[in-house]
């Protein structure tokens, strides 16, 4: 063949800069690129070679890196290509306009992978880290001619007779200075493994300058009498991913193996997902529960989509749902639309059903593991809980699928679902707790309360700081079946669950007393200051002096706001419940109606108080010294009358 030059068929010269341009933000895309078209090239000669009944050897490719001469080799045995083909299929881009069109698109608000995505600029990524590439290769039709094409970076190429003697492609990447960190070993096998970790054919690594070595005995000790060998390509790739096989052939083990590969810095996965579906579209897929750790960030990329085992992106949010960003794993489809450059994802009605699916999927998991395995269910519950509930609160239909699933510990310390709860409501109480779920906060509420009502058979449910105040707003908005559900807090509740009896002058006078003592009414004033009011209620059998009722709509509120991010003081309504039946309450007042120790009975009210704070959101720090203080001048004037 005669050496013969051409010009790459574009209307502007300027299509070099454009792709170093808008690819340098991920500059380690083209060893990608390279690579799945070395795939794609295998896989069409195994394809037509089947068909035409012929023998041909396992598909390879091999990437050789050459520090001295600046090199990187890509080598492929797949079925090569004619002059011809080279010229439609590498020398010929026949896209006008580039520059007028990457115009157009900025103005447009288009993403830089976007942009890309609409010229089909795979193989030229090669030209981000390139100053020249060279392209030889053998076409397996009989009778080809190798050949030589040759570009160093602007629109003019060079065919020329190649010597290549195998049918397959070899790709010679003249690194340039800027990107001679890929010419070390070790960069380009991370970079390999990155991105090419389960592509479907073997990829050999091997570094040429690298100098031959003695073989290692069978005990793993060297044989330094034996001859050096050369140095032998490492295998970066595992060619048959765990969602490629059948899930029937796999056991425990080999799913915990491949999360260890993938994530060897976390712990065992709870458990998994195997996804495998041929039709309306493609999807084969593995996702792991992760052990929750509260004190490591979530990863928001721990699951990786691949399009035919060949990566393509850990940003999955246009996929699936946000909540489901929680697992870990991968996801393969030939399904979801990519740009060329395989960086990011377009619209596609493809999507949604695929994102339909995946939630469908992990809803049905969990609810197998829920009818069949309840303890496991319950055991793993702390580490899926948040998971769940997030779905719950992001996703229409996953809320539909596992509401009735989610857990809460009961007074008891028992995981009980809303059904269950509504269904171990004493039959006394049914009609007044009608849709109605009682709730106490963690390390919050007061303990003596929920005692209280269990004594009456009443449990109430356990809530945190962090999303319960947000999936309990969601479930009293949105129905799922026909019954409503309205949460409240106990100390809201429990006056109207079991006051005993209607109060009478003498409690009047006990909530005179209380607000005098501790609310104070300013010179011209007709009520008590609004933070610190004062209410009276008997409890049957309470055992309580008093307690603080805080206002339920200000306190959602003012979760509501600080898990925005407002950490601004919001007034919160609290009131004082005082019990007039309880002994040192009644004390408190005979003392005050005696008008013999009036010192000793604003002693006995404020401790009162402060013994509800205890029990319920606790002292503040600034308040621990006035209530130490306190106390002890109470028991030394306590002690003083027993003397």
């Amino acid at each position: 063949m005669s050496e013969r030059k051409g010009q790459i068929s574009v209307q502007t010269a300027d299509i070099f800069p454009i792709i170093k341009k808008w690819l340098y933000s991920e500059h380690d895309i083209f060893i990608r690129e390279l690579i799945a078209n070395a795939t794609d090239a295998i896989t069409k000669r195994q394809t037509l070679s089947r068909s035409l009944n012929v023998e041909l050897p396992e598909g390879r490719i091999d990437v050789r890196v050459d520090k001295k001469q600046k090199t990187i080799k890509i080598i492929d045995n797949g079925l090569g290509m004619s002059e011809q083909e080279v010229e439609k299929y590498i020398a010929q881009l026949a896209f006008s306009g580039a520059e007028e069109f990457v115009k157009k698109m900025e103005k447009e608000g288009e993403k830089d992978q976007d942009i890309i995505g609409k010229f089909g600029l795979g193989f030229y990524s090669a030209f981000m880290v390139s100053n020249k590439v060279e392209v030889d290769t053998l076409s397996m039709n009989e009778g080809a001619t190798p050949v030589h094409w040759s570009c160093e970076g602007d629109t003019e190429y060079t065919f020329s007779e190649s010597k290549r003697t195998n049918v397959g492609t070899e790709i010679t990447l003249h690194i340039n200075e800027e990107s001679e960190e890929f010419l070390d070993e070790f960069k380009l096998s991370n970079t390999l493994k990155n991105h090419c970790d389960f592509m479907p054919y073997p990829i050999g690594l091997l570094d040429v300058n690298k100098e031959p070595v003695k073989p290692t005995k069978e005990d793993g000790t060297i044989d330094e009498d034996a001859p050096a060998v050369a140095v032998t390509p490492t295998i970066i790739n595992n060619t048959k991913p765990i969602w490629k096989q059948d899930p029937k052939e796999l056991n425990d083990e080999d799913y915990k193996k491949f999360y260890r590969q993938m994530f060897p810095m976390d712990g065992e996965p709870l458990f998994w997902i195997h996804l495998k579906v041929d039709h309306p579209f493609t999807l084969d897929g593995v996702l792991f529960f992760p052990k929750f750790n509260p004190t490591k960030p979530v990863n928001e990329r721990a699951i990786r989509l691949y399009c035919k085992q060949v990566f393509v992106s850990d940003d999955v949010k246009n996929i699936i749902p946000e909540f489901l960003g929680l697992l870990k794993g991968s996801i393969d489809s030939v399904d979801i639309p990519l740009n060329v450059s395989r960086s990011s994802l377009q619209g596609d009605p493809n999507v949604r059903k695929i994102s339909n699916y995946i939630v469908k999927k992990v809803a049905e998991a969990l609810k197998k593991l829920w009818m069949k395995d309840r303890p496991r269910y319950e055991q793993i519950w702390e580490d899926i809980h948040l998971f769940i509930k997030y779905g719950c609160l992001s996703d229409e239909k996953f809320d539909s699928l596992m509401r009735d699933k989610i857990l809460f510990k009961n007074s008891e310390n028992k995981n009980v679902t809303l059904t269950e709860y509504a269904e171990s409501i004493p039959e006394a109480f049914k009609e007044k707790m009608k849709n109605k779920v009682l709730y106490f906060e963690k390390d919050k509420s007061d303990a003596t309360l929920r005692r209280e009502l269990l004594e009456q058979g009443i449990h109430a449910i356990e809530t945190d700081d962090h999303i319960d105040p947000h999936l309990m707003q969601h479930m009293e908005m949105k129905k799922v079946g026909d019954e409503s559900i309205q949460f409240s807090s106990i100390d809201s509740e429990i006056a109207n669950l079991l006051e005993s009896e209607n109060t009478n002058e003498e409690d009047l006078q006990v909530k005179e007393l209380f607000e005098k003592v501790l609310a104070p009414k300013k010179e011209g004033e007709e009520e008590s200051p609004s933070d610190r009011e004062v209410e009276i209620a008997k409890i049957k059998n309470s055992k309580s002096a008093a307690f603080f009722k805080v206002d339920e709509q200000m306190k959602r509120f003012s979760k509501m706001a600080m898990s925005m991010g407002n950490n601004a003081a919001f007034p919160i309504k609290r009131t004082l419940v005082v019990n007039p039946g309880n002994p040192l309450v009644r004390n408190a007042l005979k003392i005050h109606q005696s008008g013999k120790n009036e010192a000793l009975v604003e002693k006995i009210c404020k401790h009162v108080e402060d013994m509800a704070t205890i029990s319920s959101e606790g002292l503040k720090p600034e308040e621990k010294d006035l209530f130490i203080t306190r106390t002890q001048d109470l028991m030394q004037e306590l002690t003083n009358l027993a003397l």
